[in-house]
């Protein structure tokens, strides 16, 4: 099947989505968080492996955090006559390619690199050593501007022989934090990671912690937005200030009254009913080097003090099993968290231990840091080769579509996995990578309340549910975002072009394949409630074979010794068909724009015949 979920036992094909506005991101999106203000804005936080934005009325905000502004005059530029390449000098720089930094306080280079063209943001092209690097000159507009599709596009401005300046000596740069990767890399050695990724002339050395996929976890803490990078850093974001959307997340060790803040984590989450703010994976107080399997937590109600004392609540706890923590997810009641090979509980005690810990779990593995998401009291994720399910005690899931799943897909990328919820039709989706990409390209999905697994084929990278937004929201991997359950066809395209989708049965016989049958009329049971076609139609198809083998769930049809195949319309009550074989499969699929079905219960005539 693809594109066809199960509701109250029927197959019906599913909703349409839209674009959520003109604009586009820079990156891939793989984190999306929705809140509203005390002033009931709707905010929606993104992060990418580029950036972090704020989309807020269809216009995307960057907010990306800057990690180094440096002095006046310690940066410098210099242009060739006939290119658009600048050479931007800046010692111990500490950038890679594909960073963000925008300059200031430059003058012209004397010719048409003006002032104006070298004050504003850019992306950084290459790197030529730790004190320079190169960006490409281009025409003055907002980074916002120039991105198209999701793609960084300058107009490129191509210096002349009069631009022989250096910028000046007040050049000021503001360096965003480094960008991150898109796809994981493993391994050593030559080849191993991405150009640039470590120090200028360093060991190509990929460590698992620090140099996969960008990966982003974020919450509230009250209206404000609390944000930290995968294995990094940990920022905060005020919505109070006077223009929040024109404003940066700054570090948390920035906040007033600030005390040994963690300054690099895996996971951020700000619990519900006490109000700590809580790291895991963080490192040590008084240290900078990480610790995997550390939780700290702040003075309830202050995400700034994190030193334990007498008269605060703030604290830490060390899991003792596994190698580090994979990702935390809060419930009703408590906090789960996942090592690579154990689950724990911690709940809220209240004083004098504020939070306790307990592993329910041994054994038990996940598939990435968003691969689990909770519903109600109900935790459900995926593992190696397996699902899981949480209610009070661990349990697998019997999974119908396990080996097909797991039998075409991209373990180098399971990072790139994650958990969805669709609550309106009581299911959780997982989105994974096959075998062939590198990117998400299909889903798996468990209904819950029928008990009931199917999947198919759609390249997401977040997802999130309604909630805050009326229907849920996904990021599609093109750079935009896309409103889900939304009319009936693909909007990623204008106009909207159709949605494929389909679902066969599995063969099915008499009298144990020993006998020949044969077909001569499908009696169809199949609404298009809703549809805003002019004639909706779907196409069912019989496939017939004489003989087992081949792989049916790879669609191999070499083995179909003939298929009969007719049109069925809202009025069309039997079709007449002739069609003989040892077994039978129905397949129905429809290829038609502002359209949806339901199929019910069809019927044929079947008898038993010779092979002739």
């Amino acid at each position: 099947m693809d594109k066809v979920r199960f509701r109250m036992g029927y197959p019906e094909k599913i909703g349409g989505w839209t674009k959520l506005g003109i604009k586009s991101f820079l990156g891939s999106c793989r984190a999306l968080h929705s809140w509203r203000t005390i002033a009931l804005n709707n905010y929606l936080g993104l992060g990418t492996n580029d950036k972090y934005y704020i989309e807020e009325g269809q216009g995307y905000y960057d907010i990306t955090p800057i990690r180094e502004t440096t002095a006046a005059g310690d940066v410098t530029f210099a242009a060739s006559n006939g290119s658009s390449t600048i050479t931007v000098t800046d010692t111990n720089h500490g950038a890679v390619v594909g960073d963000f930094v925008t300059f200031s306080g430059a003058v012209s280079l004397g010719g048409l690199v003006t002032a104006n063209v070298l004050n504003q943001e850019y992306k950084i092209n290459s790197i030529v050593g730790s004190n320079s690097y190169t960006i490409t000159a281009r025409e003055v507009n907002s980074v916002a501007d120039i991105t198209v599709d999701g793609v960084y596009t300058p107009v490129a401005v191509t210096a002349n022989s009069s631009d022989s300046g250096n910028g000046g000596s007040s050049i000021v740069g503001a360096y965003q934090i480094n960008t991150g990767l898109d796809t994981s890399v493993y391994g050593n050695g030559w080849g191993a990671g991405t150009w640039s990724r470590g120090a200028w002339n360093s060991a190509a050395v990929i460590d698992t912690l620090t140099d996969t996929l960008r990966l982003w976890s974020h919450d509230n803490f009250g209206e404000d937005l609390i944000i930290n990078v995968y294995n990094g850093g940990l920022y905060y974001w005020d919505a109070s200030v006077a223009t929040p959307l024109s404003s940066r997340a700054v570090p948390l060790s920035s906040l007033a009254g600030a005390s040994n803040t963690p300054t690099v984590a895996a996971k951020v989450i700000v619990s519900d009913v006490d109000r700590h703010v809580i790291a895991f994976g963080a490192n040590p107080l008084g240290s900078a080097v990480q610790d995997p399997l550390l939780i700290r937590f702040s003075d309830q109600e202050n995400a700034a003090d994190w030193t334990p004392s007498t008269t605060n609540t703030a604290g830490d706890l060390l899991i003792g099993s596994g190698s580090r923590i994979v990702t935390a997810l809060e419930t009703r009641q408590q906090i789960l968290i996942f090592t690579d090979v154990s689950l724990h509980v911690m709940q809220y005690l209240g004083p004098p231990f504020t939070f306790g810990i307990n592993m329910i779990s041994e054994n038990v593995t996940i598939a990435s840091p968003n691969s689990a998401i909770a519903i109600e009291d109900n935790v459900f994720w995926m593992g190696n080769n397996e699902f899981y399910t949480y209610g009070g005690a661990v349990q697998k899931l019997p999974c119908t579509v396990r080996d097909y799943v797991f039998s075409d897909f991209n373990q180098n990328q399971s990072e790139k996995v994650f958990a969805a919820s669709n609550t309106s039709f009581s299911e959780v989706w997982w989105y994974y990578p096959s075998s062939n990409s590198e990117n998400v390209d299909r889903y798996v999905v468990y209904n819950y309340q029928q008990n009931v697994w199917y999947y198919g084929t759609l390249a997401r990278g977040a997802w999130i549910d309604r909630g805050v937004e009326q229907n849920p929201i996904a990021a599609g991997l093109d750079g935009y975002l896309y409103t889900h359950e939304n009319g009936f066809d693909d909007g990623s395209q204008n106009p909207p072009t159709a949605i494929s989708a389909y679902i066969e049965s599995s063969q099915f016989d008499i009298g144990d394949g020993n006998n020949f049958s044969f077909v001569s009329r499908i009696i169809p049971d199949v609404t298009f409630r809703d549809s805003t076609a002019n004639s909706p139609s779907v196409t069912f198809t019989m496939k017939a074979r004489n003989f087992p083998g081949g792989n049916y769930l790879q669609e191999d049809d070499s083995i179909i010794t003939k298929t009969a195949t007719v049109p069925v319309e809202q009025f069309t009550n039997q079709a007449n068909i002739r069609l003989r074989g040892r077994s039978m499969a129905l397949r129905v699929d429809s290829n038609e724009t502002g359209m949806t079905w339901r199929l019910g219960s069809p019927r044929m005539d079947v008898r038993q015949d010779g092979r002739r």
